[in-house]
């Protein structure tokens, strides 16, 4: 008998090697992956978190320009009465 009758004959081969590796390291797979992804997640949120004060900056300046400009105005007509 060869070397591949003796493998085909125990009935084990490389597809179920590779159907067992899989099985035995899926919870190391599952467990690298949830942890990559909320690395990913809390990553993306200081981000956007940054992104959404440096906006809203913008916006709060141009409207106490927008307030003064107004209340310059409102002074202005008040002199005029």
């Amino acid at each position: 008998m060869s070397d591949t009758s003796d493998d085909h004959s125990s009935g084990f081969n490389a597809h179920d090697l590779k159907a067992r590796l899989k099985q035995i390291t899926q919870p190391i797979v599952d467990s690298l992956d949830s942890r990559l992804s909320a690395q990913v997640d809390k990553r993306v949120d200081q981000r956007v978190d940054e992104t959404m004060k440096d906006r809203l900056s913008v916006i709060e300046r141009a409207i106490a320009d927008l307030d003064r400009a107004i209340h310059e105005l409102q002074d202005r007509l008040k002199g005029e009465d």
